[in-house]
């Protein structure tokens, strides 16, 4: 168990923290200072020296750590990164339920589920911790950040556990929407069964051919709009990109879709043309309570 942060949060968000490894005789050289080791641990896009003579990396008793101060094994340091001007999601984020231990929300496209990379202030998490004076709020699923619709999350670290078993044992019926091309010589409905693998640092997940399966997806035509089709999509498996990549391959394509079924290349901070994906309902056994749960995004396609 690591030792408390001695950095109070910042933007609602705890500060990073890094622990050093026990020394390696074979690198006994390697790191003669901590400032070296931070050079060497951390990414280039992170200006270290500027950390350093700002005082902004400290051990567990809040002292800072300084350039020259020699290496020391198995010690803990936090900091806070320095964030980007990120260009603001302006679309609400609707909240459907709130209680005591769930807070269930309508997620527009573009706002990450939680702060990575480059979006940290334009997350549902740093947004709503502030706006709902929830410190603590967590996300207990997985919610892609053109993905629009609904995103559960937890008030308290103590209400975390008994509902993400729930995702964990798919015991959380989900339903999605997507506007997608019609096809005269598909039939639906169909449910698509393979085996999907995305690679780290791949922007697409590949189906691979012959392997167990790990995604299954019912799909079936719901309606048509405007010459195109919207489609409901029941997933039984919740693996990355799945909806994407089997109405892709079904010759269907999401509307949109800026990954599938190529790769274009569209700034992080264009949000012209959101994907015409719906996290649209949810329904679960409440494990708390045992009642009945069921929320509907206020959303609907085309977005």
């Amino acid at each position: 168990m690591p030792p408390r942060s001695p950095l109070p949060a910042r933007h609602g968000l705890s500060a990073a923290r890094l622990r050093t490894p026990d020394r390696d005789r074979s690198r006994a050289d390697e790191w003669p200072t901590m400032g070296a080791w931070l050079r060497d641990r951390l990414p280039e896009h992170v200006d270290v020296a500027e950390l350093l003579e700002g005082q902004r990396f400290v051990d567990e008793d809040g002292r800072a750590v300084r350039e020259d101060d020699p290496y020391a094994p198995h010690t803990f340091v936090w900091f806070h990164r320095d964030l980007r001007d990120e260009p603001e999601v302006t679309a609400p984020i609707h909240v459907v339920h709130r209680d005591e231990r769930l807070v269930v929300v309508d997620k527009p496209p573009f706002l990450s589920s939680i702060p990575r990379g480059r979006h940290v202030m334009q997350s549902v998490v740093v947004r709503l911790r502030a706006e709902l004076g929830l410190p603590d709020l967590s996300p207990l699923h997985r919610l892609d950040r053109v993905t629009s619709g609904l995103l559960m999350l937890a008030t308290e670290p103590r209400w975390r556990g008994p509902y993400q078993t729930l995702f964990e044992h798919r015991a959380v019926d989900k339903t999605y929407w997507a506007l997608a091309p019609l096809r005269d010589d598909l039939t639906l409905p169909v449910v698509v069964r393979n085996h999907l693998r995305k690679e780290r640092g791949s922007w697409q997940a590949e189906v691979v051919p012959d392997a167990p399966v790990n995604a299954e997806t019912l799909v079936e035509l719901e309606s048509e709009v405007d010459g195109r089709g919207i489609y409901r999509l029941t997933p039984r498996t919740g693996r990355t990109h799945q909806l994407r990549v089997h109405l892709n391959g079904l010759g269907i394509p999401i509307v949109d879709d800026p990954l599938y079924p190529v790769v274009h290349d569209v700034d992080v901070d264009d949000f012209s043309r959101p994907l015409q994906l719906l996290a649209g309902e949810v329904a679960f056994t409440d494990p708390v309570d045992g009642s009945a749960r069921r929320f509907r995004s206020v959303r609907r396609l085309p977005l």
